[in-house]
């Protein structure tokens, strides 16, 4: 647009970025965002074609857009933006064109380099993380890494490890993968359990195995669609390859394995594995793969019982706690009868700000010994840091029962240190220093 009149005072004021005080002495030159003034007036000047000397065609064809840009402020915080305008073979063109980068996921790039400020949405935020690789802007990197993290639940984890393998972030593969060992069966049921690469797809090796096949042939139909191709047993097969082979079909039932994607000669061959004396040779591994094991934090350090002190029949017992990394919280350790073999029915929940995020009603058979009894919740639940959630548990049987006593606040569980506080739910005598509830079982 037009330049104001360097003696208008109106225009002065509406233009700010065009007046200035007079200059200090003078002193070293700093480069980009360095300089403690330089992020002010770099941010005016984001998507504005004022003195712009370059300008972005970003998208796919038929979903271009044109974004303005300044060579040095763009050189000065990406290498790989310097070496585009400024090094020999340097774009002498005032219009690039960046078909593989989304219009929306350039302007947050561009927005963070001139002015850092970094806004990540969903939808977005993978397209932002490939164009922060490309351009190596680290910051807005870690940031999109960060943001995945905080968002990585049991439905997306398949597509995120697929993606952070892409993107070589180690850390974020780590995350996905702890999703997927402790809430294997959400994870692999998952819609983007379809969207993975076939590399990630044959790294897959957790779960129950039935469930795993079901998920591989889920994902076997969906390469097919992708493909062009009919959804047959043998084009199955095809876009599966050798990942059909990581199947552990002989640790499942002849039910579970029972599928067309096998050729006649291996189902023979596998249902004379199941029944024959002479095993014969099978392409499929045999040993059953090993997940992740539960681990029990213990609030207590000791034990014990009195004649009057648990009455149950419908009154809740109920702790909250906290940790300091994220976890999946599993199921309940109980306390049992003090007074012989009995029978409970237990109803157990976990909230979060009286939200419930998980419950079972079950039962479960005490033996007059002081140990816990688990009770497990029908999927991990994933626990975020640094928050409170609040476990209960509300059962019917003998009133005859243990109770921990010498409760901490504080547990160190390995890598994991739980705090406990008292909740308004419980009825029933449980808190910090004794009650029921002895133990968290969680995966991390």
């Amino acid at each position: 647009f037009p330049l104001p009149h360097p003696h208008h005072p109106t225009c002065l004021s509406e233009a700010p970025f065009l007046h200035r005080a007079p200059a200090p002495a003078p002193a070293q030159p700093t480069l980009g965002n360095n300089h403690p003034e330089s992020p002010k007036w770099n941010a005016l000047m984001f998507n504005n074609e004022l003195v712009a000397d370059v300008h972005f065609v970003v998208g796919p064809p038929g979903a271009t857009r044109t974004v303005p840009a300044h060579k040095y402020v763009l050189a000065v915080c990406s290498s790989v933006f310097y070496a585009m305008f400024y090094w020999d073979l340097a774009e002498v063109k005032s219009e690039i064109h960046i078909p593989d980068v989304e219009p929306a996921a350039f302007l947050i790039l561009l927005k963070c380099v001139y002015s850092d400020e970094i806004d990540l949405e969903a939808d977005t935020v993978l397209a932002t993380l490939w164009a922060a690789k490309k351009y190596i802007v680290p910051a807005l990197a870690k940031a999109c890494v960060n943001f995945l993290g905080t968002s990585l639940k049991a439905k997306n984890a398949c597509v995120l490890l697929s993606q952070s393998r892409l993107f070589e972030e180690p850390d974020l593969t780590q995350r996905c993968w702890e999703v997927i060992d402790a809430q294997a069966e959400m994870a692999l049921r998952s819609e983007g359990f379809c969207e993975m690469d076939r590399q990630t797809l044959e790294i897959i090796v957790t779960g129950e195995e039935a469930v795993v096949f079901k998920a591989v042939l889920n994902w076997a139909k969906a390469e097919c669609k992708r493909q062009g191709l009919p959804v047959t047993p043998r084009n199955k097969r095809h876009v599966l390859g050798r990942a059909l082979y990581l199947i552990l079909i002989p640790t499942m039932t002849l039910e579970e394995f029972a599928n067309d994607i096998l050729t006649l000669e291996e189902t023979h061959t596998i249902f004379l594995w199941y029944t024959a004396t002479n095993k014969p040779r099978l392409d499929f591994p045999l040993i059953k793969r090993k997940g992740l094991a539960p681990q029990r934090c213990r609030r207590f350090q000791s034990s014990a019982y009195r004649s009057n002190q648990c009455q149950y029949r419908g009154r809740c017992d109920s702790i909250q706690f906290a940790v300091d990394r994220r976890v999946f919280i599993a199921g309940l350790g109980l306390c049992g009868s003090s007074s012989g073999k009995a029978e409970y029915s237990v109803k157990i929940e976990l909230k979060r700000l009286g939200v419930v995020l998980a419950q079972n009603l079950t039962k479960f058979m005490s033996d007059r010994s002081s140990n816990t009894f688990p009770v497990w919740f029908e999927h991990p639940v994933q626990v975020e840091q640094d928050t409170f959630y609040m476990a209960s548990a509300v059962l019917d049987g003998s009133n005859l029962s243990y109770f921990g006593q010498e409760g901490m606040t504080q547990v160190q569980c390995r890598k994991v240190a739980f705090q406990f506080q008292c909740s308004w739910d419980s009825t029933n005598g449980t808190g910090v220093q004794g009650g029921q509830i002895p133990e968290l079982i969680f995966y991390a």
